[in-house]
């Protein structure tokens, strides 16, 4: 399945201000002071034009005085209503980030494995970031300034059509202007902001893959070809971001420059009527004042046409994963389980990735309770893929794949998962200390217990000779520790979770004889009273299995114990003979 879903539907943008509902409270807040504010910036013409007015009168000095009383005033109110404003804001802001982030990464976390093969980690890490921080900057643009510029509008141009009707249509003839601008950059600007994404999606994309085979590069002395890549795509990137602020910046002088028409044909009108008698000076002082302040939320209501392309883009991103299919979702009547004896039977199972080859091809096999059963097989004939089954990381094709008798599908997939544990080739650490390596899988674990877990797994010594013991940071996938011993604390981290059944993907494959010796130890030591399925490509290693499955081409050939399946002389004793090149005796 890929995660690329189809575009939002034109709705998508006013879904998204479901993240704002929660925040309701405070969001009305905000809209109270930004009122407030916009009618203390609506004031302070008026304070002017009383100043202004009485200049020329016997009260003079006392208006100034009042006036000027009258603007600290509501200056002290503006800075204070600015500063609530602000802070209400980015707390309401920073809460919505949040319950989106919340959202996206719960979604991430419950989507099957298909989804995050189908796109790189850095590409999806890259488009998450991008696409969360555009769509709250729009919202939080919205709601917390185009709705209050919304509000400062209506109240200056009522005040002006009382203060001089004609005047205030002039004015209004110009007010259109900006919006339309913007209206007519807005599509270039979308399809910038949308082609800039994906271009900065690529570029990480890459630059994750290349830091996390960082060993291969350096081994192929690839370092400056990968710099020089890396950079020439960046400067690429941006040299479309500073076409854009050409573009951007023109477009912000044209508006500019209908602002200082605005202003021009308005002190020329206003000029002829006060000389006419008709109109006041303070009036004009005024009205220019509303002029100047006016233009700021026309500018900013004409940008909303522009903040709101960019918010689909973002939200078509966002909503690719909210509404991405989860084809692998718990059944509404899934059940709980605990307490699984790790009885596992495939019936009639077929599997094909969606417009992909046929990997598994009637598979019908039973793995009974305790039982170690070894699955070999040349790459490709589905090995790994009959185990994933068991996980439900994918559903089959065609068939049933069950636990106990009861079909994997009506389990609750965290319940099954929690039951089975997993030993790959390559174990995965986190950077974190080997105490927490160890508990992953079972946090509540007391020290005694994972203590315990690190003896079975051959892994206390060597963990105890460690610079801080078992506080010591295993560094990024364990690179701190040899393969030997990052293996070791995997085995115990799977042993301090107690699974009913055991998954071991090729455990010993890259280990040298030595620390293979005591990684198959520890896994005999694990694998005790358990269902266990070995996938192994190293014949060596399940010799001891009490039945061996042989897959070929999807299709289960031969099965049976080691010594049996050799004296048969079939596909399994080919295998045996090719690896051992007669090194080894076949009835070994």
């Amino acid at each position: 399945m890929s995660p690329r879903q189809p575009p939002v539907r034109p709705a998508g943008l006013r879904r998204a201000t479901e993240f704002l509902v929660p925040f309701h409270g405070s969001i009305a807040g905000i809209l109270l002071v930004a009122l407030s504010l916009a009618a203390v910036n609506a004031g302070e013409p008026l304070a002017l034009k009383h100043v202004f007015d009485g200049l020329g009168t016997g009260a003079g000095p006392r208006r100034l005085v009042v006036g000027v009383l009258a603007l600290i005033a509501l200056g002290l109110a503006r800075e204070a209503l600015a500063a609530a404003s602000n802070w209400l804001t980015w707390r309401t802001r920073i809460g919505i980030q949040f319950s989106l982030t919340e959202a996206t990464i719960g979604r991430l976390h419950r989507l099957p494995l298909s989804f995050h093969r189908a796109e790189g980690v850095g590409a999806l890490m890259t488009r998450l970031d991008r696409s969360i921080q555009g769509l709250v900057g729009a919202l939080s643009d919205i709601a917390f300034n185009a709705l209050p510029a919304a509000a400062y509008l209506v109240l200056s141009v009522a005040v002006m059509l009382r203060l001089e009707w004609r005047l205030a249509i002039l004015v209004l003839a110009f007010a259109p202007l900006p919006a339309l601008i913007a209206r007519l950059a807005a599509p270039m600007q979308t399809r910038r902001e949308r082609g800039l994404l994906e271009r900065w999606v690529h570029i990480y994309s890459r630059f994750n893959e290349v830091l996390a085979g960082i060993v291969t590069v350096k081994s192929f002395a690839m370092e400056d070809a990968e710099k020089k890549r890396f950079l020439d795509e960046v400067n690429s990137a941006n040299e479309v971001v500073i076409r854009g602020v050409g573009v951007d910046s023109g477009v912000g002088a044209a508006q500019n420059l209908i602002q200082i028409g605005a202003r021009v044909a308005s002190l020329a009108l206003g000029g002829a009527l006060v000389l006419r008698g008709q109109m006041t000076a303070g009036t004009l002082v005024a009205f220019l004042g509303y002029v100047g302040g006016l233009f700021g939320p026309v500018l900013g209501l004409a940008g909303v046409y522009k903040t709101l392309r960019t918010a689909r883009v973002s939200a078509e991103e966002v909503y690719a994963i909210l509404d991405a299919q989860d084809s692998l979702g718990d059944a509404p009547d899934a059940r709980e389980v605990i307490g699984l004896r790790g009885d596992i039977r495939w019936d009639g199972i077929r599997f094909a990735y969606p417009g992909g080859p046929t990997l598994l091809d009637g598979i019908d096999l039973h793995v009974r309770e305790g039982e170690r059963v070894a699955i070999v097989g040349p790459s490709g004939s589905g090995k790994s893929t009959l185990v994933a089954l068991v996980q439900r990381f994918y559903d089959p094709t065609e068939g049933v794949v069950r636990v106990d008798g009861i079909d994997v599908r009506k389990l609750k997939q965290i319940a099954l998962r929690r039951q089975i544990g997993v030993v790959f080739q390559d174990s995965l650490l986190f950077n974190e200390s080997v105490l927490a390596n160890i508990a992953y899988g079972r946090p509540n674990a007391t020290r005694g217990d994972i203590e315990a877990a690190a003896r079975a797994a051959n892994a206390h010594d060597f963990i105890q000779r460690l610079p801080d013991g078992y506080d010591t940071v295993v560094g990024e996938r364990g690179n701190r520790l040899s393969v030997g011993e990052r293996q070791r604390i995997s085995i115990a981290r799977t042993l301090l979770k107690s699974p009913a059944i055991l998954i071991l993907d090729e455990p010993t494959s890259a280990l040298d004889a030595e620390s293979e010796a005591l990684v198959q130890e520890a896994l005999a030591r694990v694998s005790r009273r358990r269902t266990t399925l070995v996938i192994a490509h190293r014949l060596s290693t399940v010799v001891d299995a009490d039945r061996i499955v042989v897959l070929k081409a999807g299709r289960i050939v031969e099965q049976g114990r080691h010594r049996d399946l050799v004296a048969r002389g079939g596909y399994y004793a080919s295998l045996v003979e090719k690896q051992t090149r007669g090194l080894l005796p076949l009835a070994a």
